[in-house]
């Protein structure tokens, strides 16, 4: 428990067989339930975590019996223990769906909060206080990591994957309507209950894609969504993403998404304005190209088709603008997460030697 909250860690794990225990092997003690779903990996991951599994089981509370471990390693099933839960999908269903199976779960046994640590050893469990922190104190109800606050922050990133995460941070940004997210592909996330009983879970998408679709779903749901700056950290894991394939797959989901937004928060709520800014945008922007072109086959005066152009161009900023207002209440943004690890340990130790053990209810008032 943290702040007066019960708090659920989801690892979702594909083929991680290096780094998933170590990654099980680290979740902080004041952590109530970890739930480790393995999408039915290839290699010898779900191994590794049946193996972990037991062992932090048997260091932290009643253990699972060999007669369990044994039995539950073939294709399918789960192992329950206090501390952690491991479960194994009978299929390769996707991340998003590994996340959502280790959601339910969570909202099945009573978490107040679920956190989002990969099973690839990239979060570091040092800093999740400050990835609970603004939905523990409840000025946010879905927190998320932010890697691309400055050089500072990135370094270490790939460029390819740098690109990559900018080129899908925009587009984030427009179909969400959280126009204050800048690393929506990052995964070290924490979620409220309340957040999540307010989704459709059907409608989420299973793939890689779940991150940025949850943002579009939040939104429409209107939930407050902070951002909390954090490091890169990379060792030499592979990332199961295929930039060349899920770019182009993903902007047009997040393309569906976008007009699913705009029809269900404006359109359905009979708020005209800035839908008609984004229509005018495109089909002026459209006009104009298309008489350029034929102007310019035809070897005639294309004057006046640029002017359509920027004329779009300037209806869809406006659009833009519009949109940021409107969502303004829903952008929140969170302290450096090292910075703020740094002082919440240095504030502990201090009132630990001053005042001796606290209560969640008084750690609580420190930090809120």
């Amino acid at each position: 428990m943290y702040l007066g909250k019960t708090i659920g860690v989801v690892v979702p794990a594909y083929n991680e067989e290096r780094f998933v225990g170590t990654v099980i092997d680290t979740i902080p003690e004041f952590v109530d339930r970890t739930y480790v779903v393995d999408d039915h990996s290839t290699d010898e991951t779900w191994r590794e975590i049946t193996t972990y599994t037991a062992r932090v089981n048997a260091r932290m509370g009643p253990s699972t019996t060999d007669q369990e471990t044994s039995a539950l390693t073939a294709d399918g099933g789960e192992i329950v223990g206090e501390r952690v839960v491991a479960i194994r999908h009978p299929t390769n269903r996707g991340r998003g769906a590994a996340v959502k199976t280790g959601y339910q779960r969570g909202l099945e046994e009573g978490m107040d909060i679920l956190v989002v640590m990969d099973g690839d050893g990239q979060m570091d469990p040092d800093i999740i206080t400050s990835i609970i922190d603004p939905v523990a104190t409840g000025s946010a109800d879905y927190a998320v990591g932010d890697r691309l606050g400055g050089p500072s922050y990135w370094r270490g990133m790939p460029p390819w994957r740098l690109f990559g995460n900018v080129l899908l941070s925009g587009l984030t940004r427009i179909a969400s309507g959280y126009w204050h997210i800048r690393d929506p592909q990052n995964g070290y996330t924490a979620i409220s209950a309340d957040a999540l009983d307010a989704l459709d879970f059907d409608r989420l998408y299973d793939q890689y894609g779940f991150l940025n679709d949850l943002l579009v779903n939040l939104n429409v749901a209107d939930k407050r969504v902070a951002t909390v700056p954090m490091r890169a950290r990379y060792g030499d894991e592979e990332s199961g993403i295929r930039y060349s394939s899920f770019v182009p797959g993903l902007s047009l989901l997040l393309l569906k998404d976008f007009l699913w937004r705009l029809l269900v928060k404006y359109v359905y709520r009979r708020k005209y304005a800035l839908v008609g800014m984004y229509l005018l945008g495109v089909v002026s922007i459209i006009a104009g190209l298309s008489r350029f072109t034929r102007k310019a086959l035809t070897r005639t005066d294309t004057t006046g088709s640029g002017t359509r152009v920027v004329g779009g161009v300037l209806s869809l900023a406006f659009a833009m603008f519009l949109d940021d207002r409107s969502n303004h209440h829903l952008q929140k943004s969170a302290g450096n997460a090292e910075r703020h690890e740094s002082r919440r340990t240095t504030i502990a130790a201090d009132t630990a030697t001053e005042r001796g053990p606290q209560s969640d209810d008084q750690r609580s008032e420190q930090f809120s």
